[in-house]
């Protein structure tokens, strides 16, 4: 099943297409399901905000908003990330662009794995998941 890449709402070109769909799909295999349809839709802020309220009654800015249509081991889903957000993230955590946006992109799909970030615990295991994914990337040929 594809991973696909749309934009909406934002001049944003994701570089690399191939090597991050290679990435998402490696990654959900290491966790021992299967990779249906997964669609990552960049956005902006404004945007992002809109479907927050829409849908999740949520009246803040966001990174990412993932919509889970994961059947059994089979993950699928549409992940929402705000290219906004993300470049404001990496200013303020020090980091590059590109890095932060997997990061964000991979919390995306952690949460289609199943993993939450609601309390301390699980965010400390959520950080743990995005750095694990983002070796991957790095020790991608």
């Amino acid at each position: 099943m594809p991973v696909i890449f749309h934009t909406e709402k934002t001049n944003f070109n994701l570089g690399q297409k191939l090597r991050h769909k290679r990435w998402i799909k490696l990654w959900i295999d290491s966790q021992e399901v299967k990779c249906g349809k997964l669609s990552f839709v960049f956005t902006s802020n404004k945007h992002l905000k809109l479907i927050n309220q829409k849908y999740l009654n949520h009246n803040y800015y966001t990174d990412v908003i993932t919509f889970d249509y994961t059947e059994g081991d089979l993950i699928s889903g549409d992940i929402f990330v705000s290219i906004e957000q993300v470049r404001i993230n990496a200013r303020s955590y020090n980091t590059e662009e590109g890095e932060e946006l997997r990061r964000v992109m991979v919390h995306g799909v952690n949460h289609l794995l199943g993993y939450g970030d609601g309390n301390e615990e699980e965010r400390l295991t959520m950080r743990q998941m995005e750095n694990d994914a983002l070796h991957l990337w790095l020790n991608m040929l």
